[in-house]
């Protein structure tokens, strides 16, 4: 690409864990060279502003290069000719995620993971439900055959997290680790 920026989509969808879509959001702003966009569905900014508070979207618009309308289909990030590194879905509604699996792409952030696996670029899914039926394992399976990474906010308790803060950090940074972003990784490694 002839802009010497990293481009990374950051999609955030409904389901719980809105906090860690800004965290991500974050880290991500203060990669050098990396130049973020972001699209957020409707049920995300009601998740935000529960979870998080009601500044909680702006906050997270502050801190992307560009913010695009989940309804503009004609967005940028819609097209495969939109060079990227990658896109993180944080989180990831079982919704998102059947709309990803069917290729049921009938909004920006679905859109936009759509043409991440067409031009097999990282996708990275923090899928957010508990516990599973079968539907939603099936849609799993089917975006890893595509070549998605699904990637649960699962805690790793190795670390010793004492707070909420410690296991969305390290949620966080190991979603941006599988950018492989180059001067990276962030999330502290597991030393034996």
């Amino acid at each position: 690409m002839s802009d010497p920026k990293k481009r990374v989509v950051l999609g955030v969808s409904g389901a719980s864990g809105a906090a860690i879509a800004l965290r991500i959001g974050k880290l991500l702003t203060d990669v050098p060279d990396v130049e973020l966009h972001l699209v957020v569905s409707q049920a995300a900014t009601r998740t935000l502003e529960h979870e998080v508070g009601p500044d909680a979207l702006v906050r997270l618009i502050d801190l992307c290069h560009h913010h695009h309308a989940i309804e503009d289909i004609g967005a940028s990030i819609a097209s495969g000719s939109f060079r990227t590194v990658g896109m993180i879905v944080a989180p990831c509604s079982m919704r998102t995620l059947a709309g990803i699996a069917s290729g049921l792409a009938d909004n920006l952030l679905i859109r936009a993971a759509d043409v991440q696996l067409k031009e097999r670029r990282p996708l990275i899914l923090l899928t957010r439900e508990t516990p599973l039926h079968l539907g939603h394992l099936r849609n799993m399976v089917s975006v890893t055959e595509m070549g998605a990474t699904v990637m649960p906010p699962v805690p790793a308790f190795y670390h010793r997290p004492e707070t909420i803060a410690d296991i969305i950090e390290h949620i966080a940074r190991r979603a941006i680790d599988l950018l492989r972003l180059e001067a990276l990784p962030l999330a502290k490694e597991w030393q034996g």
